[in-house]
């Protein structure tokens, strides 16, 4: 049984984290902040995309802004083939 996360970041999926400013309808004067995060495919985003039209339709709060972070956790470059031996005390 192999973990979910780990299965999504080996076929290329990276941990993708959005910021999202919004207005309430109760108080429109306040900008509020609401934090995403979920495994997505660089540059389309498929699953936050989902999720924003998700909250278009079905939150009454206004959106704002969203601001997008992504980083691919598991890559070539951070693999590396070592030979040696390692002493333990």
């Amino acid at each position: 049984m192999s973990d979910r996360a780990f299965i999504e970041q080996l076929e290329g999926y990276g941990l993708t984290t959005a910021e999202i400013h919004y207005y309430r309808p109760d108080a429109p004067s306040l900008l509020q902040l609401f934090v995403w995060q979920e495994y997505d495919l660089a540059p389309d985003f498929p699953a936050l995309f989902d999720f924003l039209d998700h909250w278009r339709r079905e939150i009454e709060a206004a959106l704002h802004s969203v601001r997008i972070a992504h980083g691919g956790l598991i890559g070539p470059r951070e693999w590396r083939a070592v030979d040696g031996i390692i002493p333990f005390k």
